[in-house]
């Protein structure tokens, strides 16, 4: 199949890879040009400009924020060079409302749109096995679908409307920081009474919370490696902003997203910005004065 991948990040090359893998015809843009150096290697055609991904059977894009996206495909200008008939597979993580407004901008133009954000950090990407929440019209899935399970450990249908896939995905990643900040103050509480991390740490992931996402964040936690980030500590930020706005929007109240707020606006105070979000778990640290406190 003639595909096209925008965006190439850790995320975004790991899954183009696939594609290559699965002997598609690739071409990648991306706005920084060495991050498709690797993918040229593999045998990717590299795009000087993004419409010259966007010409094919299925455009796929995986970039960072409402901002980007909208740069790149509305005030760029990208849906108007795009091929009658082509589907674009948006895998950002993105407002309700951007969703919702990219889906009806497509209609009008006579494109597919697929939302399917993923779950799954780079190394889980690199080997084929995100889970991947897909909604859309069912025959834009159906024609995008070996592609997306090229990359996907399991498909999560989500019915017609795209916001549906978004929607389920910021109140996943707002569970992950829930998680996160509840390892962090927890091990420093057990770190006060001379416990240390790790031994916590190791005894909760592997009884009452074992699962991937404890497990993962929880070892960053009590190893204090929160470099290279998997999951950057600003991205954890704006999907916590996107879910705050999308339970506005709902009159949902989410009392504990104002805390996660204050948590990683506090830790990017701090210098987290090229942190993952696991470095949240400083904050708590910081909080308790653990360090002086040891002296």
């Amino acid at each position: 199949m003639k595909v096209g991948f925008i965006g190439l990040g850790a995320m975004g090359s790991a899954m183009a890879s696939n594609l290559i893998a699965a002997g598609h015809h690739v071409t990648v843009w991306n706005r920084s040009e060495a991050a498709t150096e690797k993918l040229a290697s593999l045998g990717a055609k590299v795009a000087r400009t993004p419409d010259r991904a966007a010409q094919g059977d299925v455009l796929h894009s995986m970039l960072a924020n409402d901002q980007s996206v909208r740069e790149v495909f509305l005030e760029g200008g990208l849906l108007e060079a795009m091929d009658p008939g082509i589907v674009h597979v948006n895998h950002a993580t993105i407002s309700v409302a951007l969703a919702r407004q990219l889906a009806e901008e497509h209609a009008k133009r006579g494109l597919g749109y697929v939302a399917a954000p993923v779950f799954g950090r780079p190394d889980v990407a690199a080997a084929g096995k995100l889970n991947i929440l897909v909604a859309g019209h069912a025959a834009a899935i159906e024609k995008a679908k070996p592609l997306l399970e090229v990359m996907a450990g399991k498909l999560w249908p989500m019915g017609d409307a795209p916001e549906r896939a978004n929607v389920v995905k910021l109140a996943g990643n707002f569970m992950i920081v829930t998680a996160i900040e509840s390892m962090a103050e927890a091990s420093v509480l057990a770190r006060a009474y001379d416990v240390s991390a790790a031994d916590f740490i190791a005894l909760m992931t592997s009884t009452l919370f074992a699962s991937p996402v404890y497990q993962g964040y929880g070892k960053s936690i009590a190893e204090q490696r929160f470099t290279p980030p998997g999951f950057a500590l600003p991205l954890g930020l704006k999907d916590v902003l996107l879910a705050q706005e999308a339970g506005l929007a709902a009159q949902v109240p989410m009392p504990l997203a104002g805390v996660l707020r204050d948590s990683l606006v506090e830790a990017l105070a701090d210098g987290g910005q090229s942190l993952d979000l696991s470095g949240l778990a400083r904050v708590s640290e910081r909080r308790a004065n653990l360090q002086q406190r040891k002296k």
